[in-house]
């Protein structure tokens, strides 16, 4: 029996959350027998780009910003590579490739497409018409898929409330646990956050609730790992604070460093205002770490609130500072949660068990 042959397709190979997921999949489906290919767009950005560890196809078009003429030569590459290498699936991710990449396996009659939600394309911090527009792209887009694969429970209902049809499974994003399950820690009062330093990733709040936190615990330190077009906003926020002392910018790192980095946290806050199932949550509490999280998306679903972590209203800095004040002078409260949260993602967020889930949901695709 031949292979299947599956092609995913992401709009860019950053470092990111997103990325390391298809990766991952993708070279699992190869180790299981899969003709897997993986087909990108040529952009990267301050936040780096990921290696793959597979052979890449680039579609020069492929852009993540709005633009008609570039969108439509994407739509049309896409279209002549699925008819000329037939595949049994194509399995899209990201708001623009899912959008594009889905319109061009319908036209290319692919048999069966599925698309992964990392994150709505739409969300409440958008501008009015922006939001509407991304909606209606996702409705149109769902006529075209056969199947949604939900990294959170949030995301279908999120899709299912913007009136997105479909079928929808959920299937979290796996990741090797390994090297955050081997942590020896190293932390002295020390409140960590990974994240690209972007919009809506909710730094601005952690610098709100450091005073109050630097109040109650005077030798702590915030370790910051991850770059971006804001770095020196925070740099002279961290300055204006009179913290800059206190605050510690790792920079942009590779992933198999970010196990050493966690090792050195008491916690991990993960402020973003807009994230699917953020991955940074199962890695710290894989490595034994605690977690402040605000409650948007899928965040409860690793952040179990007096379980692995605490749930904070959004926007809320001074829930935040609450929070990791008591983590930080409570340590036996801090290692159990931390424990508890070893359990819960070990069991659920195995690279391992998200690809045997795939390649299930695959073969009842393709019955």
């Amino acid at each position: 029996m031949d292979a299947m042959k599956v092609c995913h397709v992401i709009t860019r190979l950053i470092v990111g959350g997103a990325q390391e997921n298809t990766v991952a999949t993708c070279i699992g489906l190869r180790k299981l027998g899969y003709d897997c290919e993986l087909v990108t767009g040529p952009q990267t950005g301050p936040e780096g780009s990921l290696d793959a560890g597979m052979p890449v196809t680039i579609v020069n078009e492929l852009r993540r910003e709005l633009n008609p003429v570039f969108d439509v030569l994407a739509c049309r590459e896409l279209y002549r590579l699925f008819r000329a290498r037939r595949y049994d699936i194509v399995h899209t991710h990201s708001g623009k490739a899912g959008f594009v990449g889905r319109l061009a396996a319908r036209l290319a009659n692919v048999p069966v497409v599925v698309h992964t939600i990392h994150g709505p394309s739409f969300y409440q911090y958008q501008n009015p018409i922006g939001n509407w527009l991304f909606r209606w792209a996702e409705q149109l887009a769902g006529e075209w898929t056969t199947q949604f694969v939900s990294v959170a429970d949030a995301m279908t209902e999120q899709y299912q409330a913007a009136g997105i049809t479909g079928k929808y499974v959920t299937i979290h994003s796996g990741m090797n646990l390994e090297p955050f399950l081997r942590v020896e820690s190293q932390p002295d009062f020390v409140v960590g956050k990974i994240a690209r330093m972007f919009r809506l990733k909710g730094y601005e709040y952690l610098f709100e609730a450091a005073p109050r936190i630097v109040a109650a615990v005077p030798n702590v330190k915030f370790l910051l790992v991850g770059d971006g077009i804001y770095r020196k906003r925070y740099e002279h926020l961290a300055e204006r604070l009179g913290l800059r002392d206190r605050f510690i910018f790792a920079g942009l790192v590779r992933p198999e460093e970010i196990p050493g980095y966690l090792a050195q946290m008491n916690v991990l806050v993960h402020l973003s205002l807009r994230e699917g199932l953020p991955r940074t949550l199962p890695q710290a509490l894989a490595a034994g770490k605690p977690v402040v999280a605000f409650d948007v998306d899928g965040a409860r679903e690793v952040c179990w609130d007096g379980e692995t972590g605490f749930l904070i209203r959004a926007e809320d800095a001074g829930g935040v500072a609450t929070a990791v004040i008591r983590l930080l002078q409570d340590k036996m409260l801090a290692a159990k949660l931390g424990n508890r949260g070893r359990e819960l993602v070990h069991a659920e967020f195995s690279e391992d068990l998200m690809v045997q889930q795939i390649n299930e949901l695959y073969r009842r695709l393709r019955r």
